[in-house]
């Protein structure tokens, strides 16, 4: 049977699932983007490894921030669920 804790298990799991793959999507995009950002610079001015390196390195901190970013927003959207007395009983009365 279904239950309820069933459904807001599988919605948690889902939603990391979301978010892990929208981390990995957003690390790759942004890393690409930079690479040939800066490989395309690099050949229209000449500086051969010069906005390639730099911008490589400016995209760390910039795909940190839009992970932090994507995770506080899905963090937001998960809803705490109520437990009942009965679990509290079989954990000891503990919530740990």
């Amino acid at each position: 049977m279904t239950g309820p804790e069933d459904n807001n298990q599988n919605s948690f799991k889902s939603a990391v699932t979301i978010t892990v793959i929208g981390v990995a999507v957003i690390t790759f995009v942004v890393i690409l983007v930079a690479l040939f950002a800066g490989l395309w610079l690099d050949k229209l001015l000449s500086t051969r490894p010069l906005f390639t390196i730099g911008l490589v390195i400016i995209s760390i901190p910039v795909t940190i921030l839009l992970m932090f970013r994507l995770v506080k927003m899905a963090t937001s959207r998960i809803k705490p669920t109520k437990i009942k007395s009965s679990d509290k009983e079989s954990n000891g009365g503990t919530d740990s």
